[in-house]
Formats: structure tokens, C-alpha cells, sequence
């Protein structure tokens, strides 16, 4: 292999490793976006939850029987 022939080996490789990185690059910056806005999610879940566990009352979960009882 002539020096020429392994230095344009080289430069192709460079290049495909460049593109590759800026393709994970791309993918983890989207990741990031989309946990970012399921936190986002989670929290305002979390705030409705506990909105109407505190609108139910303390013992909002135990109901009288029916009255047919």
C-alpha cells in the first residue's frame, strides 16, 4: 500500500467517523429533548395527583356501603 493510497484510506475514514459522530450527536441532542419534556409531563402528572388526592380528603377513599345494605 503506497503512502497515498493510506493517507486517502485515512481521510475516508475521518470522514465517515465525522458524519457518524454528528449523527450521534443529533440522536442524543433529541434524546435530551424528549426526556426534558417527559419530566415535564411526569411533574405535572404528579402536581394533578396530588391536587386531587388533597380534594378528596384524608379518608376520600373508604365510601358507606349503599343504602340498600
Amino acid at each position: 500500500m503506497t503512502d497515498t493510497s493510506r493517507l486517502d484510506a485515512l481521510e475516508i475514514r475521518i470522514a465517515h467517523q465525522d458524519q457518524a459522530i454528528e449523527d450521534l450527536n443529533g440522536t442524543i441532542t433529541a434524546q435530551w429533548k424528549e426526556i426534558d419534556r417527559l419530566k415535564r409531563e411526569v411533574e405535572r402528572l404528579t402536581d394533578r395527583v396530588a391536587s386531587a388526592e388533597a380534594a378528596i380528603g384524608p379518608e376520600g377513599g373508604e365510601e358507606p356501603p349503599p343504602p340498600h345494605w
